[in-house]
């Protein structure tokens, strides 16, 4: 029993250390190819994997003082928290009223306003385009924040429609009795207790706004108010000429970011995805 015991627990992990490897690799990647000398990366016969020659900050240097990645991370940063701010705004009442008044309707409204989310970009984006012309928006971030809320909030409504229904409708009426508002209700009782959605809504707009492509792309071409998404491959990849240590070098430094907050945040996060599930 002892020895079935010790196998099971070994392949255990072995498994949880082969996606651990896994899923940490990307990043090792990018560490090394970011420090690496170009002789040394691009040697065929080097080991890709290890620093066969002394690691050099020529590739960080080159992406922060020769380009404007700095700009670019601003950008990104206020076009995130612009979109993530007109999200809630939007999909927090919006799934709130369906949850709660909308009843039978409500969830075939739901499901409506989800399928806007599957439309793919590669078919909107030309009269999105024509859009943000006809409101004088092009090369300017602000159609980026007018178009991003266009994808984040049917999923986030959709979302916060499934956990709201989780939270039960006598706390609000008690809430009520005890002299709050309806609106009062919602915001001092119910989005407390829906915090984890609440995160789940922010992290989603952000990191999707963060690494959206298409529309970044159509929208903007002036250098300098490009995003990361954008602004690091369009600017390091010149015709066939790829400069993969700077181009890794952005990759790190846009990832980790994102890294940290799902890493201290991953409890709350898929507690807003599977909350919403039980009933």
């Amino acid at each position: 029993m002892n020895a079935r015991k010790t196998m099971r627990r070994g392949g255990l992990y072995a498994l949880v250390g082969s996606f651990a490897l896994f899923g940490a690799f990307p990043f090792y990647w990018m560490v090394i190819a970011t420090f690496k000398r170009d002789h040394d990366l691009f040697n065929p016969v080097a080991n890709p994997f290890l620093f066969n020659e002394p690691p050099t900050l020529d590739h960080l240097r080159l992406l922060l003082f020769e380009t404007h990645f700095v700009t670019y991370v601003l950008n990104t940063l206020w076009v995130g928290l612009a979109v993530v701010a007109i999200t809630l705004a939007i999909a927090v009442p919006a799934a709130y009223s369906l949850a709660r008044w909308a009843k039978g309707w409500g969830e075939t409204l739901g499901i409506g306003i989800f399928l806007t989310y599957l439309v793919p970009p590669t078919i909107l984006f030309i009269p999105l385009s024509r859009f943000a012309s006809a409101l004088g928006l092009q090369e300017s971030l602000w159609s980026l924040i007018l178009i991003y809320p266009t994808f984040t909030i049917p999923f986030c409504t959709w979302l916060l429609m499934g956990f709201f229904k989780t939270i039960p409708k006598d706390i609000e009426e008690q809430a009520m009795i005890d002299g709050h508002s309806r609106l009062g209700a919602m915001f001092w009782v119910v989005l407390p207790l829906g915090i984890s959605g609440l995160l789940t809504v922010v992290v989603f707009a952000f990191t999707l706004s963060m690494h959206e492509f298409i529309y970044a792309l159509t929208f903007i071409s002036v250098s300098a108010k490009k995003t990361v998404s954008i602004g690091v491959p369009t600017e390091l990849v010149r015709g066939d000429v790829f400069q993969w240590g700077p181009l890794m070098a952005g990759a790190l430094i846009a990832s980790i970011p994102v890294a940290v907050v799902y890493t201290f945040f991953l409890d709350r996060f898929i507690a807003g995805f599977t909350m919403g599930a039980v009933k």
